[in-house]
This record gives C-alpha cells, structure tokens and sequence, in this order.
C-alpha cells in the first residue's frame, strides 16, 4: 500500500510504534499489504487493528495475527507483560487512545495518497443498487472499484479506502448515517470528487426527527467534496429539488417521466426541476427488468436495465449523469447499464424448486418497503410478501408499520407480518382481500414454514387435510423478502432454500 510504512502509519494516527526487532529498520520503511480489522482475514504482511466490539476484544487475538504474519499491530494496550500476549511480544506494534478513531485517521491519510475520483453515493435508498450501477457503467471505461457489500458507515468507509490501490482509477464509495454529524465525519474520510443523493426519505426518523433533518444530514456530504466536482441528485425527489446551489455548483439533476405533460415539460425547459438526465417511455418487463429511453444533454439512447423493478431506471440515470461527467461516451454508458448485476438482500432473484424468492432483506423503511411490493405486483402467479419489522423510525414507528399495512393491502395475495411492530402491519391490513398472518418472532414463521412443508411432502391427499396447516405458501409462488436487517431475514432464505 502506498506511502503505509510503520512510520508514516504511527505518525497519521498518533500512535507510538514498537519495533520488535530493534537492530534493524526494515520494520519502519516497508510498507504493509492490506488493513484489517477481522483476524480471520489476515495474510502476510497485513496491518491489524484491534478493535473492542460489544462481544469480542480484538486484542485476545494479537498473538495469532502475529503468527500469521501479520507486519503490525494496532492496539490500546500496552502490550508489554500484558495479558493479551501471555507469551510474550512476537512483532510490530502501535499503541494509540482509540483503535477505531486511528482506523479513521490513518484512512483519512492514505486517501490523501491516491490519485484517485471518488464518486460518494448517499441517500435514504437505493445507495447500493445505485452504486453497482454506477461502478458498472464506469466499468466500461476505468479501473473502477467499489464498496464491497455494505461496508458504508464509520468502520466500513476505512475498509473500503484500504481496498483501494494506485492502479485503481476511480471509486465509487457508499456513505450512508443515521445521525448528525456522521456524514461530516464520513466526508472528511471519503473526500469525494462527486457527490450523488439518490433521494431523502423517512430513514432513521428516531435520531434526525423529520425530512428535513434527513436532508440536513444526508447534504453534509458536500462539506469536504472537491469544489471543481459535479453534485448530482434526484430532481424527481420533493426535498433534493430545493437545492439550486452548492457552495457555486449548480446540481445535475436526473429522474424519470411518467407522462406526454411531463416529458414535454422537460424537453421545453418549463418544468418546475430541469433535468439533465431523464427517462421517458418507461416500460416494464416485470421481474426480468424495465426499458426506457434516456435522454442527455449528449444525446439519447435505448437501454434496458436487467433489474426487477422501475425505480431502478433512476439508479441507471445516476450512473448516466456519472458517466457524462467523467467523460463517457453515451454506447458506452447503455452497456454498462444493460451489464450490470443484482446484490444479495438488494431486489435480488432466487430462482428454488418451489418458488421465485425476492431477496430484499438488507434493510428497509417506509419509501422501500412500498417500492417493494410495487415490484411484487409484476409477478406471474401468486404474490406473497413476508415483511418484517423496520428499525429507528422513532416515535411514530406503529403509525408508519401500520402505513405500510395500508399500502399493501388488496395488492398481495398472501402477506406475513413477522415482529413486533409489524403486528401494525397486520392490523391495518387485515380487512383486505389478500390472506393476512402475524407472527411474534421470526423462529415461530420458520417453525410454521418447516411444519407445511413436512406435511405437504408426506404422502397423503393434501386437499383433504388443510386444516392442519396455516396455508401460508404454495408452489410456484414468487415471495418478497424484506425487514430491517436486525430481524435476520437471511435465516429465512435459508429455510426456503433448503
């Protein structure tokens, strides 16, 4: 890693290095292969940095790093006659005040190294999908790489600028918070080139109160952008179009037009938000993606996005306003959109023996879980959506569960609130058309789930025994997966995987 000798490392965190072999400088000037904060992903070479988690001390670990071969330590102790290495000192060492303010600092520092654009991607959703989509146009064009998985917050940012290296010439790096302040601080890290927000919607409501306070947050992004860079934002989103200035910069703005008045107004220039780069004749293919044509200051093209689900093609249009202010050619762009892939927990496809599954488990709010089971509704067959209970929406947390009850109701075929607060859920939605259950904890949907399925392959006349089961699912039923990430809906995949 460039410029990352033990020296310059201890200097940037304000650490005290301890050489294990003090006869020679070697320790000092080489400079390590990768940072990481697991002990199980160690290699040769590796900075370590130990970290105290809720259940595990990173420090028991530092004796087996160093057996691995791990060049340095990052710790809080001093690890002379410590407990934490009862054998004794076997390597380099670094003693700081605070293992995750130095990952933090020496992040800040090696992303002061690289000659590199950084495209920041925020917003309340989509920041995943539109970050595969733009690393995949990009793709097309750079040596590009990008947030691996999730890896978004005050720990996960560092990691994701340690994976960087000098051949690498752009990346596109997810922020997201879930308070004041933390944007600020994930900004003084990233320092993005350009900055994207895909949309300001009602997501940690319980720390940032309201909207606006999701806008005040989400915009503290600029605050260490690069001033020559580009800020593109989603002009179809109510809040992102009240900003007509940042610090000089006019906003690029992008979104989609649904109707003949709405796309004339844009081709005129009389629309209330102008945008850059919009997409008229949006038609959908169901699960199998969504076309369109995208208009740009550059010209226009057909594409087809591969991925379930129409908002899906403003995530293409961000990476279209991407691409256009990194130089791109408008084929180019319409390849990397039509080539780019789905994520794990992200409107993800599982084709099983049974059913059609529809990953959508990473996380969710109010805004997601409605665009969720829109994309449901593009589903051949029954339509059944298991929706679980959505973390810090604050005090009007049972108003909002029950909106989404609301919303789903008479638009399924079958819907299976899971959690406590999704019992609101179920309430409101209860009186519909659709078929409603409510289950306490996720162990008692999986027990009912295994109990149907032990009983449907036993070998009896299963129209004469429904009683004995629920009847939650059939075969060839395409299910929504999706709650807050806290609720450990993969178990759930798992269990309909099997």
């Amino acid at each position: 890693m460039k410029g990352m000798t033990l020296n310059n490392i201890a200097k940037a965190c304000n650490g005290t290095l301890h050489l294990y072999q003090r006869d020679t400088e070697d320790g000092s000037k080489t400079e390590v292969t990768n940072v990481v904060i697991d002990s199980r992903k160690v290699e040769s070479g590796n900075l370590f940095v130990a970290t105290r988690g809720e259940r595990v001390d990173g420090h028991s670990f530092i004796p087996q790093v160093w057996d691995l071969g791990a060049l340095c330590v990052i710790s809080e102790e001093e690890l002379e006659e410590s407990p934490f290495v009862p054998d004794g000192i076997k390597g380099n060492y670094i003693v700081v005040k605070d293992s995750f303010q130095a990952l933090k600092d020496l992040a800040k520092y090696y992303r002061s190294l690289l000659d590199i654009s950084v495209i920041g991607v925020t917003g309340s959703v989509g920041k995943t999908s539109t970050k595969e989509m733009i690393a995949s146009v990009l793709s097309g064009q750079f040596r590009v790489q990008k947030t691996q998985g999730n890896f978004n917050n005050e720990v996960g940012l560092p990691l994701s600028i340690f994976s960087l290296r000098e051949e690498h010439e752009v990346a596109v790096l997810e922020m997201g918070i879930s308070d004041f302040g933390e944007m600020t601080r994930l900004s003084e890290i990233a320092k993005p080139d350009h900055c994207v927000i895909t949309n300001i919607g009602p997501c940690h409501l319980e720390f940032l109160g309201d909207l606006d306070g999701v806008l005040k947050a989400k915009t503290e992004i600029f605050l260490n952008r690069n001033r020559e860079g580009a800020v593109i934002l989603n002009g179809n989103d109510p809040k992102l179009q009240q900003i007509t200035d940042v610090d000089g910069t006019k906003p690029v703005f992008f979104g989609s037009c649904f109707t003949e008045e709405e796309k004339r107004a844009q081709k005129d220039k009389t629309a209330k938000c102008a945008l850059s780069v919009y997409a008229t004749d949006i038609v959908s293919f169901g699960l199998e993606g969504t076309g369109c044509m995208v208009h740009t200051p550059a010209g226009d093209f057909p594409v087809r996005v591969p991925l379930p689900g129409i908002h899906m093609v403003d995530n293409a249009l961000a990476a279209t306003a991407v691409g256009l202010t990194l130089g791109m050619s408008l084929s180019a762009i319409r390849d990397g959109i039509s080539s780019v892939e789905g994520m794990s927990g992200r409107s993800h496809l599982i084709h099983t023996q049974d059913y059609l599954l529809v990953d959508d488990c990473y996380n969710a709010n109010p805004k997601a879980m409605q665009a969720a089971i829109d994309l449901l509704q593009n589903a051949q067959g029954r339509k059944v959506a298991i929706l679980g209970d959505m973390f810090e929406l604050g005090e009007n947390s049972s108003e909002m569960h029950a909106s989404v009850g609301s919303y789903a109701k008479d638009k399924v075929d079958v819907l299976i609130c899971c959690g406590k607060m999704s019992e609101y859920m179920y309430e409101a939605a209860k009186e519909g058309t659709q078929k409603t259950f409510w289950f306490e904890s996720l162990e008692e949907l999986i027990e009912e789930i295994r109990k149907e399925r032990k009983i449907r392959s036993a070998p009896i006349d299963w129209s004469a025994a429904p009683e004995q089961t629920m009847g939650l699912l059939e075969d060839d039923d395409t299910i929504l997966i999706k709650a807050s990430h806290g609720m450990g809906f993969s178990k759930l995949l798992d269990v309909l995987q099997e």
